[in-house]
Parts: structure tokens; sequence; C-alpha cells
């Protein structure tokens, strides 16, 4: 590390790697988050910092600095992922249904580790450093919502948030202005009909047929219908119905997800879909019903603020640090932050020596990454206040 505070975090390594270790043996889902927001909640009362309930669901924690200035937030997100966790790490999972295996353990430690290393600073900065910490990423409609209610950005100038990203390079820093991750919506279709026996197909519309045809059609909805030059995506990851081999079921159920960044086209997909599947179900002697769910919009950049960004990690970290990102389909809850605010979402690498992706239940990061990304975020903060 190259700025000023660089030594302090470097000093903090082990104690960050030891909390994140600690959230990760005791994850939380979304919601539920009831022991790790005690743990942080003790941690920033220690420090001096006045601690409030966003709605009773997350925690804001605010510094002070020299009277005067302005108010930027931080935020890290707290959830784990409903899944059970694989692998051989000495620091597994204790809790079954849940694993950090998304990096939310290491967001929560980055940012503990910069509010313990800004209280040592606050004859550095006018102004105020609000720490957010955020339940509910993983779940729509998702924890921001709650938090912006209660009042997680009352006042707040700027907000920055960092996510650890298991494909990129350990330390090197992706913040590209504009669009970053996409609107993520979930759907279901529900395809009925005339159940019957496979042995006299004539006397059923069989709705596995009419599913079958759903999920194929569909995918023409992105290469016929949405502008090529505009990026999207219709998905379907889950299809139920029937239960023995020769009967023909009178409903099947398929579930899938729309990724885009442009609302018009959401629109029309959202439009498509619900022709597609009713005009095509009709034509087999079915009907098809679409229950379409609207999930955090796209998260889009402010300009300024990701240039700000960069800016800091070429001074904090060196010149070679960061790194070109194209936006990708993945959703995020922080969208809703930029939408009160002026901010940026920071990629930060935690990939080297690490084989399975985010979600994955071997998921895991390169520790090495956490205090760098601390001393970011603090440095960023310092820098927004002047």
């Amino acid at each position: 590390m190259k700025a000023d505070l660089g030594k302090e975090f470097d000093a903090l390594a082990g104690e960050i790697v030891s909390w994140r270790r600690d959230f990760h043996q005791h994850p939380e889902v979304a919601f539920n988050e009831k022991r790790t927001t005690e743990v942080v909640r003790k941690f920033l009362e220690n420090l001096g910092l006045p601690v409030t309930t966003c709605q009773g669901v997350g925690l804001k924690a605010v510094l002070e600095g020299q009277p005067g200035g302005k108010i930027v937030a931080l935020r890290a997100d707290m959830d784990a992922l409903p899944l059970d966790e694989e692998g051989e790490k000495e620091y597994l999972s204790l809790n079954k249904g849940a694993a950090h295996a998304c990096g939310h353990d290491g967001h929560m430690s980055i940012l503990m580790a910069a509010a313990k290393v800004l209280s040592l600073h606050t004859n550095d900065f006018r102004g105020r450093v609000v720490f957010l910490f955020q339940p509910a990423e993983e779940l729509p409609p998702g924890g921001a919502m709650e938090m912006i209610k209660g009042g997680a950005l009352q006042g707040v100038d700027a907000v920055f948030g960092l996510h650890l990203w298991q494909s990129l390079p350990t330390g090197r820093v992706a913040a590209p202005p504009g669009p970053l991750m996409a609107q993520a919506d979930n759907f279901t279709i529900t395809v009925t009909g005339q159940g019957g026996h496979g042995s006299m197909p004539h006397l059923a519309s069989d709705t596995i047929l009419v599913a079958s045809e759903i999920v194929v059609a569909s995918q023409s909805i992105v290469s016929r219908s949405v502008d090529p030059l505009k990026p999207a995506v219709v998905s379907f990851g889950a299809i139920q119905g029937g239960t023995v081999n020769n009967i023909l079921p009178g409903s099947v159920c398929l579930k899938g997800t729309v990724r885009t960044f442009d609302p018009k086209v959401q629109l029309l997909i959202e439009y498509r879909l619900r022709r597609l599947a009713q005009d095509t179900a009709r034509a087999f002697g079915a009907e098809a019903h679409l229950d379409y769910s609207i999930g955090y919009p796209a998260v889009i950049n402010d300009p300024a603020m990701a240039e700000l960004a960069l800016a800091v990690v070429r001074k904090t970290l060196g010149p070679d640090r960061p790194i070109d990102m194209e936006p990708i389909m993945g959703g995020e809850d922080f969208a809703y932050y930029l939408h009160e605010v002026p901010g940026a979402f920071i990629f930060f690498g935690a990939g080297d020596g690490q084989t399975y992706p985010h979600h994955h239940p071997k998921f895991d990061i390169d520790e090495k990454a956490l205090p760098e990304a601390a001393c970011l975020m603090a440095s960023l903060a310092l820098e927004y206040l002047g």
C-alpha cells in the first residue's frame, strides 16, 4: 500500500481476517442476522460511535470529524446464502443451511476496519462518515430500501459500496462509470390443462410439452424482440411438474429470471413473455399464467463518483491497480442507494488461488485482499470529505 493509512491497515490484517472468519463460521440468512448484528453493534459501540437501527433490520453508525463539511456513507451487506457449505477449511460454517458464499463476511470486516482506523483520525477531516451495515442483500425485496426508510441516507451527500470479486485478480479494482449491474427480475409461469394417461395423449393437453415449447420459444425474445445493442437475458432455472412415468400432469410450473439495464427493455420482455406463454399454451389447448416480480433496479455508477474512486485507487494502492470491467448481469440492491444520492459501487479483486465462483458451496476469497480493501474505503471517505 502507498497511502499514509497503509501501515495502519497492514497492522490490522490479522484482526480483519479473524473477524471475517468468525462471521464465516456463524452465517445468518436474510433478515435473520441477529448474532451478526450484535457483534457489529458491540464493535462499533466500543469505538465510541453512536449506533442506531434502521427499521429494526440494520445498523447505522456515525463518526464525527471536525465541524462543517459533507457527509459520506460507506455500506456493507451482512447476510449469508441459504445453502450448506462444503469443503475442509478450518472456519467452515457451523450453521446448517447457511453459508457466506458471496463475500459478505469480508465486506463487514472491511468496513469494521475502516471504522476503527478512521476513528483515530477525526482531526484529519471535516464532516461525517456514516457506516451502514445492511441485512438481506441476497433476498428481494432486500434490505436497502428498509435502511433508506429508516434514515440511513438522511443528510448524506455521497455513498460508496464495495464487493469482493472472485473473478478479478487480488488487489485489482474496477469501478466503471454508468451501468454496472443489471436489473434482476424473477418470474413464474404456471401452465394448466387437462391431465391424462400417457398412453392416451389425445385426451389430455400435456402440460409438460406445452411448458417445453414455452421454454424454447422464450429464447427468441432476446434474439428477435430486443435491440441487439442492448443487453438482456431470459433464463429458466426450474421446471416442476408430474410425479410418475405414465401420467400427464394437469399443471407445470416454470421459474426463471430476466436481466436488463434499460427499463424500456424490461417492460418489452415482460410483455413478450406474457403474450408468448399465453398464446403458446392456447395453441395446445392449455392455459398459462405469468407471475412477474420486479427485482432490484440496475446499479448505475455516478461518473464523477466512479472517477473519484479510481483516482483514490491509483493514489492509495498504485497506478496499475484499476482494471477495466464490462457490466455484468448480476443484481444488487445497492442500486437503491444510488437512486437517492450520487455514489459508486466498487469491485475489489479477491480471486488469487480461488477455484469456486460466488454462490458455490465451496466459495472462498483470498484474504490478502481484506486490509487493502479496507484501506481503500477509508481513503475514499477521507478524499471525498477533503
